[in-house]
């Protein structure tokens, strides 16, 4: 559905935003995680037609969208991660004027869309009064009004507490069924249940594209249980990769990546895929793959 060919951001301090990014996008869930400043903003503006590639091409459908974004404007959602709100309008106000923007002309499509985000009950309030959890239910909501076959959302759940994560994170599962979703996160928690594929981002590269089980299964054999003592810690910390640890009365519980077994009495348990993408980028910069 959606291809990126070689694209590429340059600022105007010549700083490379996305250097080179190739990807074939179906539909489903794509969680696209990387450090903040990694390029995965400018990556998702540049989907969404908000900017140009300084070079490369982006295709949906087989469309060039850079020379042709009309091609997919009218079937994108867009949620970016800063997002206002006009502060004179209501709920239903704001989605009323979005919904004229889009061509939207169904009154029951966004009642149904405030209960879908649990905003139903303060339709009639004003938006500016809105908690900035609340705002960012409204931008979900402004953004699937026009039931778009992409939708892109940046840092989704900033502002949200855990039952609206969980809610949203529901959401959007439920979506990638039938559309693409591109969901930019730092947080991994954000997409490790829903996504369908990664990509993973680093000072403007995509230094790596599977599936999560994917990550997982290749950390296997890689991530190790060890208790050490608090006097032997330092000295195995300077030469291994802890990934967690968590002190006791003189002890110290750890959870490490390292090739093969770090000290005595470590075992092999099943990875995280938080622990399964920190593994894959240690191993990069080892091998020189990836600058530290």
């Amino acid at each position: 559905m959606l291809e990126l060919r070689n694209v590429v951001k340059t600022y105007a301090n010549n700083v490379r935003a996305v250097d080179g990014v190739s990807l074939q996008l179906p539909a489903g869930v794509v969680g696209l995680i990387g450090h903040n400043g990694a390029g995965k903003t400018s990556l998702m503006q540049m989907i969404a037609t908000l900017t140009r590639p300084t070079s490369g091409q982006i295709l949906f459908d087989g469309t060039d969208i850079v020379s042709k974004p009309d091609a997919i404007r009218g079937r994108l959602g867009f949620l970016p991660q800063d997002f206002g709100v006009y502060p004179n309008l209501t709920a239903l106000e704001f989605l009323q004027y979005f919904a004229a923007l889009k061509g939207v002309c169904d009154p029951a499509r966004l009642r149904h869309l405030l209960e879908t985000v649990n905003l139903h009950e303060h339709a009639n309030r004003q938006a500016s009064g809105f908690s900035g959890g609340m705002r960012r239910r409204l931008g979900i909501a402004q953004a699937l009004l026009n039931d778009p076959d992409v939708l892109i959302v940046d840092e989704p759940t900033a502002g949200l507490d855990p039952e609206e994560r969980l809610r949203f994170r529901h959401l959007l599962a439920e979506i990638g069924f039938r559309k693409l979703v591109i969901v930019s996160t730092h947080i991994v928690s954000d997409v490790e249940n829903m996504a369908s594929h990664l990509a993973i981002m680093r000072k403007g590269r995509l230094v790596a594209y599977d599936t999560p089980d994917s990550f997982v299964r290749d950390a296997r054999s890689q991530v190790w249980s060890a208790t050490v003592a608090q006097r032997d810690y330092d000295a195995l910390r300077a030469r291994v990769q802890v990934l967690q640890a968590q002190r006791s009365a003189d002890a110290v519980n750890l959870r490490i990546a390292h090739p093969s077994s770090p000290c005595a009495g470590a075992v092999l348990v099943e990875p995280t895929l938080e622990e399964a993408l920190m593994t894959r980028r240690y191993a990069m910069q080892e091998s020189g793959e990836l600058a530290a």
